[in-house]
């Protein structure tokens, strides 16, 4: 059990620098953080339970309410995405621990598409 806490705390911290980089490349201001060597051999199922775990952790303190509420809203979103996604996008996530631009698009998308709220 200990172990699945871990877990799922370094994969919400996963999704939070997806995010972070995301407003950052959005607003240009700074350069991108180092690349996630973590994420090297990730899987695409392991990609969405990232962008999944992530997504509960931000949408609810975005929403002001508990993971379990934004559960169904955000696997929409996770699933969406990561199956959106090209064969070059999933390597370039796997290069770098976040979504390009292309992905990163696809991504919002499915936010909007899935009901969530969009970080700023």
């Amino acid at each position: 059990m200990k172990m699945r806490r871990i877990g799922a705390v370094v994969l919400a911290g996963g999704f939070l620098m997806m995010a972070a980089v995301s407003a950052q490349a959005a607003s240009g201001t700074s350069a991108l953080p180092p690349p996630d060597p973590t994420a090297k051999n990730l899987t695409p199922y392991m990609i969405q339970l990232r962008a999944f775990d992530a997504c509960l952790v931000t949408q609810s303190q975005l929403i002001g309410t508990t993971r379990e509420a934004v559960h169904t809203p955000c696997s929409c979103y996770a699933k969406g995405t990561v199956n959106a996604m090209t064969k070059d996008e999933i390597q370039a996530f796997r290069e770098t621990g976040y979504f390009n631009d292309s992905a990163r698009a696809k991504g919002y998308d499915f936010i909007d598409r899935c009901k969530l709220r969009r970080p700023s």
